[in-house]
């Protein structure tokens, strides 16, 4: 039966069951409930109307309310009920409306992925979202470029701020701005300032708008931001003075209350809010959740960075300060026509300090009123009322002013010089408005909405009369609400404004003589005007949402809105600058722009009260009203939106009480009907509102035809089966393109559709049970024949078992009988031997102490013969030793004796010897005769220690004799006195022992039995431990496993978090890198754009060679000379440096255009200052000499040799500090002590620094005569080779002041001027001559510095050695003294271990002298082979230059022709001055197609490193950094020039990949060398260490991949949608269903549309490319990953935002789709690379969208299964799930809450989507190439004829 929706009054609508057939003239129907109560329901009588009919519950939850096919009210609210209970979702559209719910609570659906997710996209590709309208305003805006607006309206709580503040970050999110000064930031920025001067606490919302307000976000024609403009309106300006019961005023107030306290507010006298009368009347002053006092500094900043400075802000403090001090005067009653203020009244002293203004003559006017007549004013005292309502007015007319300057302000800060191009508005104004009292202000609110009701109404009807026109449909005109009569009722002629505006002129009028006016104007002349039955002050307005009573009362006061002029031009006299400023803009002319502001007043930039002008005047702009005022602005803004192109989004409030996900129904209703949704909908619902395209309606209802009925032609096919389907043509027409449906057609449709699926199920189902059936039949037939077989089988097995066991047990009685008589006889027998053995052992034992005493008695008299001869040995010991004592004694006295005297004789003669030290002279001849007698004393003391070595062995084996003997008579008397005594006691120890014996002999027995039985215990116990030890081994060794199996998963654990570190670090490092690079693009751009839009004349400015970038410097380790003329431009870099470019700065504001303009002027500042300095210096050079040159070449080097020298001379004196500071002991100087090794490393180390310096000034002499006799006597070449010798000594200088100093006065010197030359003869023989002579005084001078040099190092060397040798001799002398004060064998053990020590020592130190001479000999060699190869070239050189002539003229001497060489060394040679040619052939110009297929892989890289390895064989450095410069900076060139296209940028990554594996593998270094074969190996640089450049080229790689995966995702994005998602790929598996006026992207593939197969062979494409480039496979593996972690990424995220495509049936596409995919991986052999794994979200959501979704089971199985699925993404796929057929099942919504609380402990990511951007970090493997270099040719096709094989 059908479902239909029945009123209801708590619910508005409920769903029922008809019961019973409907016929035609039934009363009643009979219904059921859903609660499966049953139902009578009774018909209109009148009207006769049949109850709504529910759609298909396939239709319910759509994401566009005119997809339903029954387009009404109850649909209407149960599709957004559904979607916003049930699936969280706030967002749904209504034709071209959005509708936005407001949820009460925070939603990741805001951020910049969602964002980044919803641009370019169509609007109705994706869910509803707020971002989408604002996508396709934008995208409107840029294709036809008219002008937008976004229409945000509803009811205060309901979200319109919030929603047009995220439409506001959308356009500054994707546009960004058009320069750096961010734009977008200030335009959000206002937001705070606006909501805290603008926004109060109402009942309904805590953070309502008091004012509506339009935004005009205006774009360059790039569509960049380039500024904003704000109008507001409808400023409430009641609220200053009177708030409702737990209301608020606006937030300013309270923000400064809070912020009282603060010093910088003390002079505001402030106190909180409960002390003033304009805070406290609402009784509420603190908002739950909300610090007032943070607020404020929130306010404060945004103030702040929109350029509104300290000062202003202060004096917009104490405007508002002033305003609450102005509340609090009272007035006392005098009279009833008049009223006081008291004397000295302290809130209105306070308010005329605040303001500036006089005490009393603001006093006065408060309580009195000028009345101008036409012959003369009069002053007239007020009543105590009316006093109080012109303070009140006048509070009000201050804010509203203020409020005004404040949005010029803001404006201003908002204003670009930029021209604009054209505008998105983005409109915030109130909804339609109706309380229990209503007043102008909703009165006026209304009215604005009636007038957008209708430009909405218009807007609708337009496009679907343009829509219907399009298609080439018929129709007619549909019937819709005009409400231009009620539009009429209140502004036309006579209407109710102009009733007001009249009344208000009239002296005595009043509101009721107003509403009298009223009803006899209008009152039953007017359908939509009514009166109250109960009151004649109010009337009724039939609004296009509902009606309103409107109360006269107030409407004229707030009408005329009036201000006393005295009391204004009591402010306009203030001292307080700024106060006046606020009353300046009534002399201005009205802006189109301007503002409208009413009681809830309108505030208008109109002039209110002129300060100047004729008094007519002033009284004829009195005379403007309010009403007047709003009219006028309201026709400027519907004139703006009827020239924009609209959007409209609609907010709902669903609930009074904010509780989050909680729906009313009746308050959603009429929120519905108020903003024109169902007006919409109705609209729709009168046409055709469903719409189907013919491939659509194909796919769809192909299983309501027949096979015959498929035609070729789709549209034919659609014709020929609706003709047949739905018999009355009125209800569809057929279009161009589509097919139009009446309301019900789509929903009949339906209902056909899942009958034929329903019989078709069941015929399946029939068919499917039957054979299940039979085969349970079959299965159980062949089971009961088994278990027949199995039965007779079991009980013939049970017979045989019988028959073995009676043979059996018999078999066991005879072993048992056996056994028991057997065991008896061995009993006896083992007694028996028992007995035996304990017989024999008693008397073998007895035999055996027998023998035992006599062996004792034996050894004690050997021990008493002992003892007694050892005691006669020691007693001649002692007296021999006693006697040796007493003569040594004696013989050292009077060896001491000798030793003092010697002693006092050596002090004497060091105190005759002090102050000979000076005299160097004289000590060389001693330290010579003391070395003489030195060897003298070693001499004596090697003999001395000879003959003591003899006679001290001798005496020590004599030693060792009397001690042997000595110890043995010492053993022997002990012994002997041990054995008598042991003798005494043995005996006793005898008869004891016999006394005991018996008892022991009985105790034995005893003894036995308890040790018996104690062994038996034992033995049980053993076995009881036994069990337990092995027990408690296998306890132990499963814990051990356990151990084990936990450390290697915490090992695995630890490793996999270790590299996810590594990971992230290496990601954040690539991230950095592509962040520079961007940056650094940037910033050549903005250079580029500085240049064109700055050109100013740079005297001998010269252009640089295309190939070179701006950005060569940070490649660049060394500085290199330029010419002069490109001194500008690197003045440009200096200059660019300079700037301070913050990073993190410039990551938020670098789009500032007064930075770039900062930047400008610094960077032409400092270029105009560098080439004054440089013409400066051109100048001085021009006057000093030419030798110049060479002095400052010799200055330079002098000056950077001594300053090495003075550095290391330092760090010897602070060593030698260090080392005399360890101690002071005399010990210091001694040969082992530290300060006396420093001394001998600086004696080395000075000797080995004075050899080398030796040899190079050898080598480099040899050289410079080799080189001068190989220079022609030409000018040329004399140059040439002059500038050669320069440059090699200009490398060394580090300074590069003195760089260019020298070079500039060597070009000087060089460069023969014109006038030198016409004076010289004509052969050029005097300037050959001069040439020569300063060639050779250079020479000669080089060479006598050399010298001198030398003789000072050496001299210095032998004054270390003097110092060294003094020390030397006063340690001798030292130690000298130290010996002889020891005994002769102490001191000659002394001398021994000193010299010993001494020895080691130098011997260590020659070895290291040695090693080092080694280094450095073989360090000359090579450069004496590079010396010697250049000498040869120059020779060759010299030889090919001489002339046939001069070879005949001069004698012929034998020289040696070498055999030209046919095995090449893989290098190339190329001339310095080709190298730009070499870079424009080889990367600038080479096209990367003809390379890939023609050649080898890489041939690029392997020409690029054939050349470094040449420029590395001539030691040439400056050759190789400008080889390598060159090459980075023309490939970034090239990417920059073609970076979108993909061969280019893999070419150029395979290229880069390899020339870094070239410099790696050929670097020398062990690590890379192992790979290489010997030849290769021989071909490693020798000369060059380029780790730094490896780097360099390792982050340029890496930018490069960047590049490539950005190239690929922008080629495969717009694929990657239609072809995993939109295509069918497994034809008729899931059907279209029916969509709205929002169509989306189709599913089927047409022409133009992309497949799987598309995906597929673009991934063909990349992947034979790489190939074909020669890409390292580790790097193509990289790439894989990357591109499907694309695939995966951007497909899971339009999953997670279109509800369409959460369908079984879709997941069965994906999984289909991800399984082809798998297939190609295994095809390239890519499976191991990763990419499966990136999968792994996309293929977890497809099982989630198939699998079941019901029982706790279930969500048991999706919480294990979504492991790499967050937990927003399950619920989030959960909850989009939506059938696509009727026979599947909606998931639940308790289902949804037991996956969050089973999920609720899992800690992931909250976001939603995934990152589509992320880029995995890069690694590139090392992989050597096994190409032979000296194999390679160069193609005659890359035009390197200029390049020679080396």
């Amino acid at each position: 039966f059908a479902r239909v929706w029945i009123p209801d009054p708590e619910e508005v609508w409920r769903s029922a069951e008809l019961l019973r057939d409907y016929k035609p003239g039934d009363k009643t129907l009979l219904l059921r409930l859903e609660e499966g109560k049953d139902l009578e329901y009774r018909l209109d009588p009148k009207t006769k109307e049949l109850p709504h009919l529910r759609n298909p519950d396939i239709l319910v939850g759509e994401n566009d309310l005119t997809a339903l096919s029954y387009l009404h009210e109850p649909a209407v609210l149960h599709n957004l009920r559904v979607r916003f209970i049930d699936s969280k979702l706030i967002y749904t559209y209504c034709g071209i409306v959005l509708v936005a719910i407001n949820p009460y609570e925070q939603l990741p659906i805001y951020g910049e992925d969602i964002i980044n997710a919803y641009s370019g996209q169509n609007m109705g590709d994706m869910d509803p979202h707020i971002f989408a309208v604002a996508e396709e305003a934008y995208k409107q805006m840029a294709r036809d470029e008219r002008n937008q607006s976004i229409i945000v309206s509803g009811e205060s709580g309901a979200g319109k701020t919030v929603s047009a503040k995220y439409a506001m970050r959308y356009f500054a999110t994707v546009s960004g701005s058009a320069s750096e000064a961010n734009v977008e930031e200030k335009v959000l920025a206002s937001n705070p300032i606006m909501e805290s001067i603008g926004n109060a606490k109402t009942t309904r919302n805590d953070n309502s708008s008091r004012f509506g307000k339009y935004i005009e976000i205006g774009f360059d024609k790039r569509y960049r931001i380039i500024g904003a403009n704000m109008r507001t309106y409808l400023l409430e300006k009641s609220r200053v003075v009177f708030q409702a019961e737990e209301e608020r005023n606006y937030h300013i107030f309270y923000q400064l209350c809070a912020s009282a306290k603060l010093p910088e507010f003390k002079m505001l006298r402030l106190g909180t809010a409960d002390s003033f009368h304009y805070t406290k009347q609402g009784g509420s002053p603190v908002i739950e959740g909300v610090d007032d006092a943070k607020e404020m500094a929130h306010t404060r900043q945004a103030c702040t960075l929109l350029g509104i400075s300290e000062s202003y802000q202060m004096g917009i403090f104490r405007i508002l300060a002033g305003i609450l001090h102005l509340g609090n005067v009272g007035f006392t009653f005098r009279d009833s026509d008049s009223c006081t203020i008291p004397p000295k009244h302290e809130p209105l002293s306070i308010f005329c300090d605040l303001m500036g203004v006089e005490y009393e003559e603001m006093c006065h006017w408060l309580c009195h009123r000028k009345l101008a007549t036409a012959t003369e004013t009069y002053i007239k005292p007020i009543s105590k009322l009316q006093a109080t309502n012109a303070r009140d007015a006048l509070a009000k007319h201050i804010y509203a002013k203020l409020f005004n300057w404040i949005v010029d302000h803001v404006n201003q800060a908002l204003h670009s010089a930029v021209k604009q191009h054209s505008f998105i508005g983005v409109l915030d104004i109130y909804g339609f408005e109706t309380f229990e009292i209503n007043s102008f202000e909703q009165f006026c609110i209304n009215y604005a909405n009636e007038k957008l009701q209708q430009q909405f109404n218009m807007h609708v009807f337009k496009l679907e009369q343009e829509e219907y026109m399009k298609e080439q449909i018929p129709w007619t005109l549909i019937d819709f609400y005009d409400n231009q009569p009620c539009i009429n009722l209140i502004e036309s002629k006579l209407g109710i404004l102009d009733l007001l505006d009249e009344e208000c002129k009239m002296p005595k009028g009043t509101d009721d003589t107003w509403a009298q006016k009223l009803y006899n104007t209008h009152l039953n002349k007017c359908a939509l005007f009514e009166k109250p039955r109960l009151s004649n002050k109010a009337f009724i307005i039939q609004h296009f949402a509902d009606k309103v009573e409107y109360q006269c009362e107030g409407f004229l006061e707030k009408n005329k809105d009036t201000v006393f002029e005295e009391q204004i031009q009591v402010l306009k006299s203030s001292k307080f600058k700024m106060l006046p400023e606020l009353f300046q803009d009534d002399e201005k002319a009205i802006s189109p722009t301007s503002a409208v502001s009413l009681g809830r007043t309108p505030l208008s930039r109109t002039p209110a009260k002129p300060t100047k002008g004729r008094p007519g005047q002033m009284a004829k702009e009195h005379k403007k009203t309010v009403g007047h005022q709003f009219r006028n602005s309201l026709h400027l803004l519907m004139e703006t939106l009827n020239a924009t192109t609209p959007h409209y989004v609609r907010c709902i409030k669903p609930n009074d009480f904010k509780f989050p996900f909680t729906f009313d129904e009746k308050r959603a209703v009429q929120q519905l009907r108020a903003c024109g949704v169902l007006e919409t909908i109705r609209i729709s619902a009168a046409g055709f509102p469903s719409r189907w395209t013919y491939q659509e309606f194909f796919s769809r209802y192909r299983v309501l035809m027949k096979q015959k009925d498929v035609l070729g032609d789709r549209k034919q096919t659609c014709k020929k089966v609706l003709e047949k389907l739905i018999l009355d043509k009125d209800k569809y027409q057929f279009g161009k393109t589509k097919i139009f449906f009446r309301a019900g057609q789509v929903a009949y449709l339906e209902k056909l559709r899942a009958d034929k699926l329903r019989a078709a199920c069941i015929r399946i189902q029939k068919t499917i049970r039957g054979w299940l059936l039979r085969k349970k039949y079959l299965r159980m037939q062949r089971a009961a024949v088994t278990v027949q077989r199995y039965v007779r089988g079991y009980q013939a097995r049970c017979y045989a078992k019988f028959l073995r066991r009676t043979k059996a047990a018999t078999v066991v009685q005879k072993y048992w009988r056996m056994y028991v008589v057997r065991r008896r006889y061995k009993m006896r027998r083992a007694a028996t031997v028992v007995l035996q053995a304990y017989l024999r052992g008693y008397l073998a034992r007895n035999r055996y102490h027998k023998m035992l005493r006599e062996h004792k008695a034996i050894i004690i008299q050997k021990w008493v013969r002992g003892w007694l001869a050892r005691t006669r040995y020691r007693r001649c010991l002692h007296a021999i030793i006693y006697l040796q004592c007493c003569f040594r004694r004696m013989m050292a006295k009077r060896e001491l004796k000798k030793l003092k005297i010697e002693a006092r004789s050596v002090e004497r003669y060091k105190k005759l010897h002090i102050g000979m030290e000076n005299k160097i002279m004289q000590l060389q001849r001693k330290v010579d005769e003391q070395n003489k007698d030195y060897k003298c004393l070693m001499e004596k003391l090697t003999s001395l220690e000879g003959t003591y070595n003899s006679e001290t062995e001798k005496l020590r084996s004599d030693l060792e004799r009397l001690q042997l003997s000595e110890e043995e008579a010492k053993v022997a008397t002990g012994r002997v006195l041990s054995l008598q005594e042991e003798l005494a006691k043995l005996q006793k120890d005898l008869e004891q022992t016999r006394s005991e014996k018996k008892s022991i002999e009985e105790r034995a027995d005893k003894y036995k039995q308890e040790t018996e039985q104690l062994v038996s215990n034992l033995k049980e116990e053993n076995t009881l431990l036994k069990q337990e030890k092995e027990s408690l081994n296998h306890l132990i060794v499963e814990q051990a496993k356990e151990m084990t199996e936990t450390m290697e998963k915490k090992l695995v654990e630890e490793t996999k978090q270790l590299e996810l570190d590594l990971n992230d670090e290496r990601l954040r490092y690539q991230n950095l890198l592509n962040e520079f690079s961007r940056l650094e693009e940037r910033y050549d751009d903005l250079r580029e754009e500085m240049a064109l839009v700055v050109t100013v004349p740079k005297p001998g400015h010269k252009r640089t060679d295309s190939t070179h970038s701006s950005n060569e410097s940070e490649y660049t380790f060394s500085s290199e000379i330029a010419d002069t003329e490109d001194i500008p431009s690197r003045t440009e870099e200096l200059s660019e440096k300079r700037v301070p470019l913050d990073m993190s700065l410039f990551l938020k504001l670098q789009k500032r255009v007064t930075e770039l303009e900062q930047e400008k002027q610094v960077m032409q500042d400092e270029l105009d200052r560098k080439e004054e300095q440089v013409l400066r210096s051109k100048a001085k050079e021009e006057e000093r000499p030419h030798i110049r040159g060479a002095e400052l070449e010799y200055e330079s080097l002098k000056r950077q040799e001594l300053e090495s020298e003075n550095k290391k001379l330092k760090n010897e004196l602070n060593e030698l500090r260090k080392a005399l500071s360890e101690k002071n002991a005399p010990e210091v100087t001694a040969p082992g002590a530290p300060a006396y090794r420093v001394l001998m490393e600086q004696l080395t180390s000075v000797s080995e620094e004075l050899d080398v310096r030796k040899e190079e000034v050898l080598i480099l002499r040899s050289q410079l005569v080799s080189q001068k006799e190989a220079i022609q006597p030409k000018d040329d070449k004399n140059t040439m080779t002059d500038s050669t010798i320069l440059l090699e000594d200009v490398q060394k200088m580090k300074d590069k002041g003195e760089i260019a100093q020298a070079y500039i006065g060597l070009k000087e010197t060089n460069r023969p001027s014109a006038l030198d030359c016409h004076e010289l003869n004509e052969d050029g023989e005097l300037w050959l001559v001069y040439e020569g002579l300063k060639q050779a005084n250079r020479l000669l001078e080089s060479q006598l510095q050399s010298q001198k040099r030398s003789h000072e190092n050496e001299a210095e060397a032998l004054r270390g050695e003097i110092q060294s040798l003094k020390e030397e001799n006063n340690r001798q002398q030292q130690l000298l003294a130290q010996n002889l004060q020891l005994p002769p064998e102490a001191r000659i053990e002394a001398s021994l271990q000193h010299e010993i020590t001494r020895l080691t020592n130098e011997n260590l130190d020659l070895m290291e002298q040695l090693e080092k001479q080694d280094k450095t000999v073989r360090k000359l060699k090579k450069q004496l082979k590079v010396f010697a190869k250049k000498i040869g070239e120059l020779e060759v050189g010299q030889m090919e230059n001489i002339s046939p002539g001069q070879i005949i003229d001069e004698p012929i001497r034998p020289v040696n022709i070498p055999r030209k060489e046919k095995d090449f060394q893989g290098m190339l040679e190329y001339k310095k001055e080709d190298e730009q040619k070499l870079v424009k052939n080889l990367i600038l110009e080479l096209k990367p197609r003809g390379v890939a297929v023609n050649l080898i892989p890489g041939l690029p890289a392997y020409i690029l490193f054939m050349c470094v390895r040449h420029a590395d064989y001539l030691n040439d450095d400056q050759k190789v950094r400008s080889l390598l410069t060159s090459t980075i900076n023309s490939i970034k060139k090239v990417l920059k020039k073609r970076g979108d296209d993909f061969e280019t940028v893999s070419f150029w990554l395979s290229n880069t990949c390899r020339f870094l594996h070239c410099l790696k593998q050929y670097s020398g270094e062990e690590g890379f060398m192992k790979h290489n074969t010997s030849r290769q190996n021989e071909h490693c640089l020798t000369n060059f260490d380029l780790a730094e450049y490896r780097q360099v080229l390792s982050d340029l790689a890496i930018q490069i991949y960047q590049q490539l995966v950005r190239v690929l995702e922008n080629i495969l994005q717009p694929m990657i949608v239609s072809g995993m998602l939109e295509h069918e790929t497994i034809q008729g598996v899931s059907g279209v269903k029916p969509t709205g006026l929002r169509k989306r992207t189709s599913s089927i593939a047409d022409e133009g549309t992309y497949t799987l197969d598309s995906i597929l062979r673009q991934l063909n494409s990349f992947h034979s490319v790489m190939c074909q480039h020669g890409m390292d496979p580790e790097l193509i593996k990289q790439v894989v990953r990357q591109m499907f972690y694309i695939i995966g990424a951007v497909t899971l995220n339009n999953l997670l935002l279109r509800k369409d495509m959460c369908s079984w049936s879709k997941g069965m596409q994906i999984r289909y789709n991800v399984s082809q995919l798998e297939e190609w991986l295994r095809d390239k052999n890519l499976m191991n690379s990763g990419a499966k794994e990136t999968l792994e979200p996309l293929i977890q959501a497809a099982q989630l969208l198939q699998v079941k979704k019901k029982t706790d089971d279930d969500a048991e199985a999706i919480c294990s299964m979504c492991s790499a699925l967050t937990t927003a993404q399950i619920v989030k796929v959960l909850n989009l799930y939506t059938p696509v057929n009727e026979f599947e099942e909606r998931v639940s919504v308790s289902f949804i809450r037991t996956i969050q609380m089973r999920l609720r402990d899992r800690k992931d990511s909250p976001q939603l989507l995934m990152d589509a951007k992320h880029i995995f970090p890069v690694t590139f493997p090392f992989n050597p190439s096994s190409l032979a270099l000296e194999t390679i040719q160069i193609p005659a096709s890359l035009g390197l004829s200029f390049i020679s094989r080396v």
